[in-house]
Parts: structure tokens; sequence; C-alpha cells
């Protein structure tokens, strides 16, 4: 009997049902998380202080007694004929008496606070609407009907427990003194108690036509939105074949787009955030949600003679999507997880490959990718002229290195940052590491291509590279650019390119140097440090500790800006920025470069290619290189090594 049980229990796990539903687990659960910790727990609407505690009295004031009222039906008999419900009787009755007290008022005081935020505080970032005054309005009326019903009851029936209602309860005791009597009470009630069905009626009516709709939308929202790995964009597959490159017409967006759309619920957030709108420019990830709402409304909702009107031109104006430095500050700080960067790329990707209007300067940069293969366009066979001389060893095919060094475009090309790769190098040879380039035979990783919108560029890149990856043996990919690393590790792989990649900053704290440096720098003086976090390495990729670490461990002590981590400040150098001309008074490196004024540093550290090349260009336009510079960790370390007189740092 054992032996058969055993055996059915064999074949029903491997039969077909149980192998979806191992399948099926794994993708389903995260889901389920999310939905109970930011739909139902709301984290990420209480990293605001103010606004957080008002819609938790709001949302779960609603929630209780929406609960109550449904508890409440239950004893009817029009819903159990013949039966009455024991629950909730005695004690539990009280509580939920108080409950439901608690609740109202709980609704009251966050409709008050809300009322108190849009018409006195009035945030820069909040924008009022018709539907807005509205919800406030019968929310707050619900509630006030509510303990009106309520107080009528209490005065009518006088029971033992009335003070389990406190709220009924003091409302009864006012309207006594006012002079309703229990016959009166009593001829009031059941009106209303209509009136106030009536208007719980007209509220679950209006929710489809105003803002209210987020109580669905915006949980089918957490619940839905891709689980692709940070910093990954959507990959067009089949891209020679396709016919809809990108995105011309809302209804060319897909499903789950269409409902963030909706899920918006323009609480402005991401303005607050975004490193464009900080600084001027007329783009706005809001702005651009809204716009797409309203055409989808108009195509889809309310098709009308422009339903099939193309969005550029029409409803986004044509340089609006090229502000996007596709930093992330905007999809990490929505309390729904609304992707507002997907939708830019999209954008982006019908003007790169369908119309090909673009800004001139894009316009060159692609035709440096497609001419050369890197933004500079620079002659590809300079890619390892600044190599000469220091005794890199190139990796050719079926050759075998422990680290891969992969130097990306910025090192490759660009003056400034062939310093830093120097820098670098200098400091693997210290410590003897087994590593080499691939010299001629890398290419650009496709990274800002992508990111203007050309992702064909992108997957020819990606595939040459993943080739050439292939053809050589090594146990880890090492680059010093966040941008490069991202795309070789959440990328590459969408295209099967499955390989270990480091940041730089990871790799060096894996070496546990002991750097027994001097913080002095050569005069004896003592420079106050910062440092910037690279979006591409912090926001989508969690590397906090390891950049401050190296310095740490190199006794320099810094003085962190404001804002740092995950709400760190863009350098305005991403999302093909680098390459975009912009209004002097607008440029994103300038208001990041004063968050590092403020802090009164000498020395802005970073880890980025871009970053160091924006602050760089910041100081110099302010004309005050005499007052702070920009360094990357690598030459900090390999600087503070030459001023202690240490020729080796020490690798146990």
């Amino acid at each position: 009997m054992t032996t058969d049980t055993n055996t059915l229990e064999t074949q029903d796990k491997s039969s077909p049902r149980w192998t979806d539903l191992r399948r099926t687990l794994p993708q389903v659960l995260p889901r389920l998380r999310d939905l109970f910790v930011y739909a139902i727990g709301q984290v990420r609407i209480y990293q605001k202080i103010y606004p957080g505690i008002m819609h938790a009295l709001i949302f779960w004031g609603v929630t209780i007694q929406v609960i109550g009222t449904a508890i409440n039906l239950q004893q009817m008999d029009l819903f159990i004929p013949y039966l009455e419900l024991p629950f909730p009787r005695g004690t539990w009755y009280l509580v939920y008496e108080l409950a439901m007290d608690l609740a109202g008022l709980a609704i009251l005081i966050g409709v008050a606070m809300a009322a108190f935020r849009r018409i006195v505080l009035r945030p820069k970032a909040l924008e009022t609407e018709w539907d807005d005054y509205y919800a406030l309005v019968i929310l707050g009326i619900i509630p006030i009907i509510g303990f009106t019903v309520e107080a009528t009851r209490l005065i009518a029936a006088s029971p033992p427990w009335a003070v389990w209602s406190p709220i009924g309860n003091m409302y009864a005791g006012v309207l006594r003194n006012m002079g309703v009597s229990p016959e009166m009470a009593f001829s009031l009630r059941d009106s209303l108690v209509w009136f106030h069905a009536t208007i719980a009626l007209l509220l679950l009516a209006s929710i489809p036509f105003t803002k209210m709709r987020h109580l669905f939308t915006a949980p089918l929202n957490i619940l839905l939105y891709p689980r692709r790995k940070e910093g990954t964009l959507e990959k067009i597959d089949d891209i020679e074949e396709t016919e809809i490159l990108g995105v011309g017409k809302v209804s060319e967006f897909n499903s789950y787009q269409l409902l963030s759309f909706d899920a918006c619920t323009q609480c402005g957030r991401c303005e607050e955030v975004c490193p464009a709108t900080i600084s001027g420019m007329t783009f706005t990830p809001r702005a651009i949600l809204r716009s797409l709402r309203e055409a989808m409304d108009s195509s889809l909702v309310y098709s009308d003679e422009n339903s099939n009107a193309e969005l550029i031109g029409n409803t986004i104006p044509e340089d609006q999507t090229w502000s996007c430095t596709t930093c992330g500050a905007c999809i990490y700080r929505c309390p729904v997880f609304i992707n507002p960067v997907d939708d830019v790329i999209d954008l982006r990707r019908y003007q790169t490959l369908s119309t090909g209007k673009l800004p001139k300067s894009i316009a060159d940069t692609l035709r440096n990718f497609e001419r050369q293969g890197n933004p500079w366009g620079m002659p590809p066979e300079q890619r390892v002229a600044w190599a000469e001389g220091l005794g890199i060893r190139v990796l050719n095919p079926g050759e075998e290195t422990d680290v891969l060094l992969y130097l990306g475009c910025a090192a490759a090309f660009d003056d400034r940052n062939k310093k830093v790769t120097k820098s670098f190098i200098r400091l693997l040879q210290m410590v003897d590491v087994d590593f080499a380039i691939l010299g001629l035979d890398e290419t650009c990783c496709g990274d800002t291509a992508r990111r203007l919108g050309h992702e064909y560029l992108f997957q020819v890149f990606a595939e040459q590279n993943i080739d050439i990856f292939n053809q050589v043996k090594f146990n880890r990919i090492v680059t010093q650019c966040p941008h490069c690393f991202n795309t070789l590790k959440n990328e590459y792989p969408q295209l099967g390119g499955n390989f270990r990649v480091q940041h730089y900053s990871e790799y060096l704290n894996e070496l546990s140097l002991h750097l027994e440096i001097n913080s002095h720098d050569g005069n004896g003086k003592n420079p106050i440090f910062t440092y910037h976090d690279p979006c591409y390495i912090g926001r989508y990729n969690q590397i906090y500790s390891q950049p401050r670490k190296l310095l740490s461990d190199a006794h320099i002590k810094i003085v962190e800006m404001t804002p740092n981590t995950e709400n760190s400040f863009c350098c305005g150098g991403g999302g093909g920025q680098m390459w975009l001309e912009t209004e002097a008074d607008t440029r994103i490196n300038h208001q990041r470069l004063n968050d590092a004024l403020q802090v009164q540093s000498d020395v802005v550290a970073t880890a980025c290619p871009y970053c160091l090349l924006m602050f760089d260009d910041a100081i110099r336009s302010k004309g005050i290189g005499d007052q702070i510079e920009v360094m990357d960790i690598s030459e900090i370390l390999e600087h503070q090594l030459s001023n202690s007189g240490r020729d080796n740092p020490q690798n146990p």
C-alpha cells in the first residue's frame, strides 16, 4: 500500500498540471507579495510623511467602513433569508461599533488633511482638478451622514453600550442639546439611511469617471507591471521582420502600458525627483503620462476624428522625449510602479527608426555609431591607441584570462577618461591581476544607441560583442562604465549573452586591498571629498557601499551630498543626454554641481565616465576649476598611493 501511494504521489508530481504549477508559482508569488506590500501596505506612499499619514487615514478608514458595512448588510434577510448570522455579537459587537466609529473619524481627519494640503499648503508638484475636490467632498459627506445616522439611532434607542460608539454618542449629545427627541430621531433615521446609501452608491458609480478609479487600476498596475531587471529595456523581437518599430500611435502601446496611463493619479512625485523638470526643462514624466492618457481616451474610449493621429507632433511635442535622462528616479518614486522611461523609449524608437525626425545632435551621434561604431565618431582602429606602452595583454580567440577588462567607448576615445583608465590599469598591475582586453575586437556595448531609440544598432553591437566573448575564456568581465556594466549584465541576456559582469568598484572590493594611504594631498592639506552616485550602478543595480568603502579604505572621509544613494540626483549624461545640446539655464549637471558646492567639497568623487565628463563640463562652464575638481575613484586611489610614497598596495 505504501509503495502504491508513493508511486501515485510521484506520478502526480510529474503530471503536466504539477509541472505547470511549479513553473507558475515563482512568477505569481512575487506579484502577490508586491500587491500586499505596495498596494495594501502602501510602503512607497509613506516615503513622504504628511501625505503618507493622510492617505493611510483615508485608505484604512474607508477599508474598515466597507468591511463593516458588508458585515452589517449580511444581517439582513435580503442576503441570507431565514438565517441570523451569529457575528458580531456580545463583546465583538462592541469592538465592531468602536472600529466603525474610529474608521469614520480617520476618514474625516484624512480628508481634512488633504483639503488643507491642496488649499493652504499647495505643494508645487501637486495639481488640483475638479475630481480632486469632488472626491474630498463626497468622502467627507459620507462619514458625516453616517455619524448622523448613528446619533439618531442612539437617541431613539438609548442602548447601554453607547459609549462604545464614542463619536456617534458625542454627536447624539449635541443633537439632544439642540432639541432632537427620541421620536424625532426615530422619524428621521430612515430618511438619513436612504440618503447615506444614495451618496455611497453615487461614490461607487463615479469611480470610473474620476481619479478614484485608481482604487482598482493602481493595485492592478502593481500586480501586473513587468518584472524585468531594473535598468533593462524591452527587446524588439525579430527586429528585421517587425513592421512596427516603437510607438507612433497610442493604440500601439501594449495593454500594460495603457493600464499604467489609467493608474497614474497625477500625484506629482515623479516631477519632484525628475532632474529634467527640476532643472527647468519643459519635460515632466507626469505631463507625458497625462498626454498619453488623454490620447488613449480620445482614441480608444471616446473614438473621434483624431483617433489615428500620431502622438509625436500632436499630443506630444517633438522635442519632449529627448529631455529624459533615463535615470529611473521617477520609477523608484512612483507609488504604483509606473515606468515613464519605457514609454519615452518607445516614442524615441518611433522617431529614430520610423520617422527619422531627430534633433541634429542626436542624428549626428547616431550617424557616428553607424559609420565608426562609437558616439565620438573616432576611427575604430584608435580604440586601443591609448594603451601603447602600458604592457596590456590583448586576448585573442581561444586564449584565457581571469578578468576580461571591457573598456567601453569613453575610456577608449575621450581624453579625460583615458587618464582614468590608465589609473585603473596601474592599480590592477600593482596587485598582479590576470587581466586582458579585447583590443580592436571590442565594440560599443550599445547602451547609448538603445536609449536614443536605435534598437537595431544596439542588437547589432550586442551580437558582435557576445560572439567575441564566446571566442575567449574568462571568469568575469570587469568594466569601469556603469552604462556598459548595466548593459552587459542585465540586457545582453536578452540576446543570449549570460556572463559574470562586475563594476570595477565591486571587483576592487573583492581584492580586499589593504591601502595604508595618507589622506593628505601633496601640500599637506586635507581636502573635503564628496561622492556622487551614478544612476546606472546606484538606482538600477544597488551598488552604493562598494565605492564608498574604497574611499574609506583609502582613509578618505566623504561628506554626503543631498540627495544621495537611491535618491541621488542624475548628472545629466544618461539616456543620450551626453550628446544633446541643452540651454545653459537648464543644464542638469549644473544643478548637481550646486549640490556638491553646498557641502563645500573640494573633490567630487565618482565611478562613471559620463558623470566625470558632466561634472567637468559644469566646473569649466562656471569657471571654478580652482575651487573644486572631479576625479574618478581609480584616480583618487592612485593619487593617494603616490602621495604616500607607496609603490604597492598589499593583496593578501
